[in-house]
């Protein structure tokens, strides 16, 4: 199943995508894409649904982020020898850990706001995938077990807070809209190695990132067994897997995000993303919702 949200921010409504592309509304039976519908049994609830009396939804709406009432968003680093080398650091010997906060989650096509001061901001094409059913201190081989699903993440990193404003790499990754999701949770059961997926990011129409998650230095089953380790993932939990060679702090000379820029990005069977760059503005007293 392709599971996703659509509709204005804040005012999401519950659907499921089917085999023609359409958008059908699932709000008859559930309320959203909530983590207690992640489980093996929540899941199994809605494959039995009949997708073809679905109402079909027209025209081209907003789709948020897919999953709604997301706990935690963690992030590994240089996961990917390539990417560390162009990042000139070192390949690590343990997953390199850090947190995106919830505020920073953004649908898939949503704007990218740079944030206040913004020097370095860059882009980085992810393979995320969405916790199922609680995970504590799991076995590698066990692990698989406990994903409902995988999503394509956009992880926009200011570098400049990132790397230069001290050691704590989350300052860098949490700015608001930094945290593109979706557009929908393509449930586990049809992606049938989550280590061998194309990803691809264009900046303004060129290529930037061509690469393929079976090159990632820890797989998604070593990444949740050394998580769960540290802390307990419960369903709903997003964790997006490192990014391949090409982001612009790479680049010689570097090249950073820019108002007006566009991004579009993808990866097999998860989807495509479209991003347009747009000044900081003050959003006052907005809440930042996905």
């Amino acid at each position: 199943m392709k599971l996703l949200r659509y509709g204005p921010r804040g005012l999401e409504k519950p659907a499921i995508l089917d085999a023609d592309g359409g958008i059908r509304d699932l709000s008859g039976h559930v309320a959203s894409i909530t983590p207690d519908l992640l489980s093996p049994a929540g899941l199994a609830r809605l494959a039995a649904i009949d997708v073809a009396v679905l109402p079909l939804v027209t025209g081209s709406p907003r789709i948020g982020v897919p999953v709604d009432g997301i706990g935690k968003f963690i992030a590994i680093g240089l996961n990917y020898a390539d990417h560390a080398a162009e990042s000139n650091l070192a390949i690590p010997s343990e997953p390199v850990v850090f947190m995106k906060a919830i505020s920073c989650l953004n649908g898939p096509d949503d704007e990218v706001m740079l944030a206040k001061g913004s020097v370095k901001s860059d882009w980085e094409v992810e393979l995320g995938f969405v916790i199922g059913s609680t995970a504590r201190n799991v076995t590698e081989d066990a692990a698989l077990d406990h994903v409902a699903g995988y999503v394509l993440v956009n992880d926009v990193s200011e570098r400049y807070y990132q790397l230069e404003c001290g050691t704590q790499w989350d300052k860098g990754k949490g700015c608001d809209t930094y945290g593109p999701v979706g557009p929908w949770l393509v449930t586990a059961d049809e992606v049938a190695d989550p280590q061998d997926l194309n990803m691809w990011l264009d900046l303004n129409g060129v290529r930037t990132q061509t690469g393929n998650t079976r090159t990632m230095i820890f797989t998604v089953s070593q990444i949740i067994a050394y998580l769960s380790k540290f802390v307990t993932l419960y369903p709903g939990d997003v964790v997006c897997t490192g990014t391949p060679p090409g982001v612009g702090m790479g680049m010689k000379p570097p090249l950073y995000l820019k108002a007006g820029d566009t991004m579009r990005l993808g990866i097999n069977g998860l989807g495509e993303q479209t991003q347009v760059v747009v000044p900081y503005r003050d959003l006052g007293d907005e809440v930042s919702t996905a």
